[in-house]
């Protein structure tokens, strides 16, 4: 219920903001992004290749610019101004979904402890429904851009999200017991070495933390490619449903978006 809450406080937010910037008469973008994301977690051995991109999923969002440099409610530019000239603040409602394993040295081929089948029988699911708002900042001019004056424009963007996160998990893990195969409550399924309660698929939220850099393609007086990698930190390890206290558990989760998008100017 907590976690509805927060989702909930973060749409009214959202709204509010979105209502009190259309009241100022400033011209309104949306598009839509989508792109493959590495996941970066608990599962798998920190720093390896194969956890990197094999903790791989996907992401869809829909985005909404407001544009400073003109106004909708007279057809025409804003007072010239630095600000105006050079930021957007974008706001977004994504979604998120990676299977995740663990790879990398200790689940080996070579490796046939009860702590190696341990960690190859434990799969997960990290599903993340995500709302923020970024401000993105472009060092050339955005009514240049507009303009035609040049065909790419690039930028970079800071920004807080919350995430309303319901991870997955489920083990294969033959356990002597037979009673507990496949009980994700029962800390003999999992990593030896892990503290009882390391694994909780329980849902959450958690606010994060957002910076991206990318370009913008100018297709049409009305519409614009955009290409952005995104690097989005959590304010909780429990994002995964995996939280162990080994030591090489050094940062809470995180993920790296490669997304393409399609932004067309409404007014």
């Amino acid at each position: 219920m907590l976690n509805l809450k927060h989702l909930v406080f973060a749409l009214c937010l959202f709204v509010t903001m979105q209502t009190a910037s259309a009241q100022l008469g400033f011209s309104h973008e949306i598009g839509v992004i989508a792109g493959p994301i590495q996941f970066r977690s608990d599962f798998g051995q920190r720093s390896d290749s194969n956890t990197n991109f094999g903790n791989s999923g996907f992401g869809i969002g829909i985005v909404h610019y407001l544009n400073f440099s003109y106004r909708a409610d007279c057809n025409c530019y804003t007072t010239d101004t630095y600000f105006n000239d050079h930021f957007k603040l974008r706001n977004e409602l994504s979604y998120n979904k990676t299977n995740l394993e663990h790879f990398g040295d200790f689940v080996s081929d070579d490796k046939t402890s009860v702590s190696a089948n341990q960690l190859r029988a434990h799969k997960g699911v990290s599903k993340n429904l995500d709302i923020g708002t970024q401000l993105e900042f472009y060092p050339l001019s955005i009514r240049s851009f507009q303009a035609f004056s040049y065909k790419f424009a690039p930028f970079v963007s800071l920004g807080i999200h919350y995430t309303s996160f319901t991870p997955e998990v489920s083990t294969t893990f033959a356990n002597p017991n037979p009673n507990a195969i496949g009980d994700v409550n029962d800390p003999s399924n999992f990593y030896s070495f892990w503290e009882p309660g390391s694994v909780d698929a329980s849902s959450g939220g958690a606010f994060s933390t957002v910076t991206s850099v990318g370009v913008r393609y100018k297709l049409s007086k009305l519409s614009d490619l955009m290409l952005d990698l995104r690097f989005q930190y959590y304010f909780s390890d429990w994002v995964d449903g995996l939280n162990h206290q080994l030591e090489s558990n050094k940062n809470n989760d995180w993920l790296l978006w490669l997304n393409v998008g399609y932004i067309y100017y409404l007014n």
